[in-house]
């Protein structure tokens, strides 16, 4: 994906999964017991970290802080495990300690609909007839009553990146979302197709406070450049504090 020529990429782009998050901790506890609900007390956008997400995301922050580059630029998703994440995150010293958190909505975690906090057992069994639309569709272009598929997520990426490349060009940007922003940013920066993204999905979940980082590679060619993988999900910065988790999406279908 290459930006106009009046625009620029980002120095460098680090996209951050939230901390473990007491919906993880809740969906896990649903599956161990066959419940068809996750009990998470409230909105999905409300859910705080767990405990160890939290120093998980201080773990984080301080592996940034012995780094020779940190983020000048934050931006988060509005849920509430995001924000904190990136909280604590600038807290332990992974950037400027006044560096701003703007929330953008369209870094939301994808919305489930008619599914929302809902097990797989519970949609097979509450509502049969998407879990066939699913299985039929796949998860990319299945959209649940009131909820959406991989590619409306994609499609309001598509307009975040258009929006940090007017605005924050040579910047070193990061991003603190879920686990499905991750994988369709994935999609959008590489030009993948559904094969290909699926494919990374199944080999396994992003884990809790992860990094997946891009750099920009000149094109001397076109004077512009792009966004080149430089490491995907790497765990290390949270291995060095914290305990490493790799969980499923909290509410709604299972991601994997």
């Amino acid at each position: 994906m290459t930006p106009g020529p009046s625009s620029g990429w980002p120095e460098c782009l680090w996209i951050v999964r939230h901390g473990e998050s007491a919906g993880n901790v809740a969906r896990d506890l649903a599956d161990q017991h066959g419940l068809e609900r996750i009990d998470i007390g409230g909105r999905d956008v409300d859910v705080p970290l767990s405990d160890r997400g939290r120093e998980q995301a201080t773990a984080l922050g301080r592996w940034f802080r012995d780094q020779p580059e940190r983020p000048d630029v934050l931006l988060a998703s509005p849920y509430a495990r995001a924000m904190q994440t990136a909280q604590l995150f600038r807290d332990a010293g992974g950037c400027d300690a006044d560096l701003a958190i703007p929330a953008d909505e369209r870094l939301r975690e994808k919305e489930f609909g008619i599914l929302d906090g809902l097990t797989r057992r519970g949609i097979e069994a509450l509502h049969p007839d998407q879990a066939a639309f699913r299985a039929s569709l796949g998860k990319f272009y299945h959209r649940p009553p009131g909820g959406e598929a991989w590619c409306d997520v994609i499609l309001r990426l598509r307009s975040l990146m258009d929006t940090i490349a007017l605005h924050h060009g040579g910047r070193r940007l990061m991003i603190v979302a879920h686990q499905v922003v991750v994988l369709c940013l994935r999609y959008v920066l590489e030009d993948m197709d559904e094969a290909r993204i699926l494919a990374i999905d199944a080999e396994g979940d992003v884990a809790n406070c992860s990094v997946t980082e891009y750099r920009r590679d000149p094109d001397a060619s076109e004077g512009r450049g792009r966004l080149m993988l430089v490491r995907y999900n790497q765990t290390a910065p949270v291995a060095a504090g914290a305990d490493v988790t790799t969980e499923p999406a909290a509410s709604g279908e299972t991601e994997r």
